[in-house]
């Protein structure tokens, strides 16, 4: 399915339901919140070991996935309220990432951009 079909099918599930009048972006986004914390819940406290391998567990593995379900599930709905094209947005940001953290500066690093030298400066400088 493409994403324009999750968002009619969720979009008809709620009409369904006359849940609509509860699904402005002010609920949607608190809810969205709402089940990434339930996702953060099963993951907190796990040493990093044992968080990658939170999927061999099959109890655990239905609750990631369920977890994962609504938190996609909301995303779609506030997408689709505030008509937003969410694979356009997805790419403009990665364009822009890949502006702010040049592979060659970011590579191994987990610090923000801003430290980063500024485009050209190496090559300004003779580098």
């Amino acid at each position: 399915m493409t994403l324009r079909e999750l968002q009619e099918q969720l979009r008809h599930f709620a009409q369904e339901r006359d849940w609509e009048r509860f699904h402005d972006p002010k609920n949607l986004s608190m809810a969205l919140a709402g089940e990434v914390g339930e996702l953060l819940e099963i993951f907190q406290w796990l040493s990093p070991e044992e968080s990658a391998a939170v999927m061999t567990d099959p109890v655990q593995a239905e609750a990631v996935r369920h977890e994962l379900a609504d938190v996609f599930a909301y995303l779609l709905r506030l997408t689709d309220v505030l008509q937003v094209d969410l694979a356009a947005a997805l790419h403009e940001k990665t364009e822009l990432n890949a502006l702010r953290y040049p592979a060659d500066q970011a590579r191994g690093r987990s610090d923000k951009y801003h430290t980063y030298d500024p485009p050209g400066a190496s090559t300004a400088q003779g580098a």
